[in-house]
C-alpha cells in the first residue's frame, strides 16, 4: 500500500483533510474517523491512521468530494467543540504516529510508584521553569577498567560507537578523532585549542576594514523576516499568537520529507533534553550563517559552512549554556567560514531568535532545508543520522512555550568581542593606530614634492641666467677668435698643405671634420701605424695628430684659435 500525500487546514467549526490520490479508483474508497483517529482508504492508497490534535464528530455535517483533474479527495469534518484551535497541523509526521505510542512510558519503572505519583511527576516536568543552564558537576577519576569506555553523542546522545565501523567516512565530515573514546571535556580543549591555533588577525583585520561584501550580504532578508513582521503585526493588534502559524508555509516537497520520517519517541532525561535544545541553538545558527552570506542560494560549500561553524556537528559539542554556544559559535565564524565578521555573528545572533519566536512550524522549516542540504552532500549525509532527523521529528511534539522560553532567554544572553578570546578590540585599536600614522606619513610626504618643485624651479631660474651669462661668453669668444682668424688669414694654406700629408697617408680622402673626429676615435691605432714612417715624418706627423686631438675637444672656434696660435709660436 502506498501512504498517500495529504494537508489539513481548518476554521473554527470544521476541519478539513485533502488527500491526493492519483490515479486511484474513485469510486471505491472508505474513510473511518472517531475521536481523535481518522482514516482513509482507496486503492492502491491507505493511510493508516492519523492521530488529530483534537477530536471530530460525525453529526450529518461531515462531506467529502473528489477532484477527478488533480486526483483529489476534500473531506470535510465538523469539530466536537466548535471554535477550538487544532495546535500542529502542520507537523505531519508526529499526526501519523498510532495514537497509543504519543506518550513514552518508561522502559524501567520503580515498583512501589503508584499511578498518583507517576502523574505527578509527569505534571511537574510539563510545568516546570525550564532553566537553561545545566549544572556543573565535578570531575571524578574513574578506576581503570579492561574494557574500554564507550562516550556517546549525536542527538540527546543516543548514539556511541558509530564511528568505529565508519571512520573512514566521518574523517571528513568532523574534525575531532577517535570520539568514541573521547570524553566530552577533552573534545571542548581540543576544540579551543584548534580554534586557537586556526584563528588569523590578518585576514580578520582584512574583513574588518574592508567590509563591503560583508555589508552587502547583511542587506539580504531572508523569509523569516517577513514572516516575523507580519506575525508582529497581528500581534500589535490584539490576535492570538497561534494565528501566526499561518505565515510559515511548508512546500510540497518538504511535506514529502515529513512524510518519509519514521515517527518514534524520545526517552530523554533533564540533563540530555538541554544539551538537545541548546544543540538546536546552535545548529541554526550555523544555518543562519549560511543563508546569509550566499543570499539564500545553495552551492557546494553550503554542507561544509554549517557542519564547520556548529561545534555540535564537527566536535560533537554537549554544550552547557546559552553563552557558550554564542562563544564558541563567534569563535568558528572568525576561524573558518570566507567572510570573518563580528557583524555576521550577530546577525545570526538576531536571526534565531526570530525563528525562535515564530514557533516550532519555522525551526521545523529550518531544519528540513538543512536535512536536504546534506542528504545531497557525500558524506555529510550521515549528519542526517546522527542528528537531523532526529531533530525534524523531536521539534514536531515540542511544546510551543519551551521554544518561547528558550528565546526569550537567547534574546536576553549577550556577546561581546572580549567573550571570544581572540583580543579583537586590542587588534581593531592597534590598526587603526597603524592606519592614522600611515595617514599622517602621506600628508607629510604630499607636502614634501611641492616643497621640492619650488626648489627645482629657483634652479631652473638659476641655470637659465647662468646659461645666457654662458652664452654671452661664448659669444664674445667666437667674436675674438673670428677676429684672429681674419688677421691670420695668411696662415691657413700652410695649414692646408701640412695637413695633407696626414691624410693622404691614411687614406681619409673626406673634410678635415671627419678625418679629425675619426683620427681621435682611433689613436691607438693609428700610433701604432706612424712608428714605421721614417725621419723627419714621425715629428711632422705627431704635431699633426696633437693638433687634430685639440681641435676635435674644443669647440669650433676657439679650436681654430689656438691652431694659429700654436702655428705662429712655431
Amino acid at each position: 500500500m502506498i501512504t498517500p500525500a495529504f494537508e489539513l487546514t481548518q476554521d473554527p467549526d470544521f476541519l478539513t483533510i485533502i488527500i491526493k490520490v492519483p490515479y486511484a479508483r474513485a469510486s471505491e474508497f472508505d474513510v473511518y474517523f472517531e475521536g481523535e483517529d481518522f482514516k482513509f482508504y482507496a486503492k492502491p492508497y491507505f493511510l493508516r491512521q492519523l492521530t488529530l490534535p483534537g477530536r471530530i464528530v460525525e453529526d450529518g455535517r461531515e462531506k467529502a468530494s473528489y477532484n477527478t483533474d488533480k486526483g483529489t479527495f476534500t473531506i470535510r469534518l465538523p469539530k466536537e467543540i466548535p471554535g477550538q484551535y487544532f495546535e500542529g497541523l502542520d507537523m505531519l509526521t508526529s499526526l501519523l504516529a498510532p495514537k497509543k505510542s504519543r506518550s513514552a512510558k518508561p522502559l524501567v519503572e520503580e515498583i512501589g510508584m503508584t499511578k498518583k505519583s507517576s502523574a505527578s511527576e509527569l505534571s511537574e516536568e510539563e510545568e516546570e521553569e525550564f532553566d537553561w543552564e545545566i549544572e556543573q558537576t565535578p570531575y571524578k577519576e574513574s578506576a581503570e577498567s579492561t574494557l574500554p569506555v564507550q562516550y556517546h553523542y549525536g542527538f540527546g546522545n543516543l548514539r556511541s560507537g558509530v564511528f568505529q565501523r565508519l571512520q573512514d567516512e566521518l574523517s571528513d565530515v568532523i574534525d575531532i578523532k577517535d570520539p568514541d573514546q573521547t570524553p566530552v571535556d577533552e573534545r571542548r580543549r581540543k576544540r579551543l585549542a584548534a580554534e586557537a591555533a586556526k584563528f588569523d588577525p590578518d585576514h580578520y583585520l582584512a574583513d574588518f576594514f574592508e567590509d563591503e561584501a560583508v555589508q552587502h550580504v547583511l542587506k539580504y532578508k531572508p523569509w523569516w523576516v517577513e514572516a516575523y513582521k507580519k506575525m508582529m503585526a497581528l500581534q500589535g493588534e490584539g490576535h492570538q499568537e497561534r494565528d501566526t502559524q499561518a505565515f510559515v508555509v511548508f512546500s510540497e516537497e518538504e511535506r514529502e520529507q515529513m512524510r518519509k520520517f519514521t515517527n518514534k519517541s524520545y526517552l530523554l532525561d533533564k540533563r540530555s533534553r538541554h544539551h538537545v535544545y541548546l544543540g538546536l541553538i546552535d545548529i541554526l545558527l550555523a544555518y543562519c550563517y549560511e543563508i546569509c552570506v550566499n543570499e539564500g542560494d545553495k552551492n557546494v560549500e553550503s554542507s561544509w559552512n554549517v557542519r564547520k561553524l556548529s561545534a555540535t556537528l564537527c566536535w560533537l559539542e554537549s554544550f552547557t549554556g546559552i553563552h557558550d554556544v554564542l562563544v564558541s559559535f563567534g569563535r568558528r565564524v572568525l576561524c573558518y567560514p570566507l567572510h570573518r565578521h563580528f557583524g555576521l555573528v550577530t546577525r545570526a545572533f538576531s536571526d534565531t531568535v526570530m525563528i525562535l519566536q515564530l514557533g516550532k512550524a519555522a525551526v521545523l522549516k529550518c531544519l528540513l532545508d538543512i536535512h536536504k542540504i546534506f542528504g545531497e552532500n557525500d558524506p555529510a549525509y550521515i549528519l542526517n543520522d546522527l542528528f537531523v532527523t532526529d531533530y525534524c521529528i523531536w521539534i514536531q511534539k515540542t511544546k510551543s512555550k519551551k521554544l518561547a522560553a528558550l528565546s526569550e532567554s537567547l534574546q536576553k544572553t549577550v556577546l561581546a568581542k572580549s567573550d571570544l578570546g581572540f583580543e579583537l578590540e586590542e587588534l581593531e585599536a592597534a590598526a587603526v593606530l597603524v592606519q592614522e600614522e600611515e595617514a599622517a606619513g602621506t600628508g607629510s610626504a604630499r607636502q614634501l614634492p611641492s616643497s621640492e618643485s619650488e626648489t627645482s624651479d629657483s634652479e631652473e631660474s638659476s641655470s637659465a641666467s647662468s646659461s645666457e651669462t654662458a652664452g654671452s661668453d661664448s659669444d664674445e669668444r667666437e667674436s675674438s677668435a673670428s677676429e684672429d682668424g681674419k688677421r691670420n688669414s695668411s696662415h691657413d694654406s700652410l695649414q692646408e698643405e701640412r695637413t695633407a700629408p696626414l691624410t693622404d697617408y691614411n687614406g681619409l680622402r673626406q673634410g678635415t671634420n671627419t678625418s679629425t673626429s675619426e683620427v681621435t676615435g682611433e689613436k691607438s691605432e693609428f700610433s701604432l701605424q706612424s712608428t714605421s714612417v721614417p725621419g723627419k715624418l714621425i715629428e711632422e706627423l705627431g704635431k699633426q695628430m696633437h693638433t687634430a686631438i685639440r681641435l676635435s675637444e674644443q669647440p669650433e672656434g676657439l679650436a681654430a684659435a689656438s691652431c694659429v696660435l700654436q702655428e705662429q709660436e712655431e
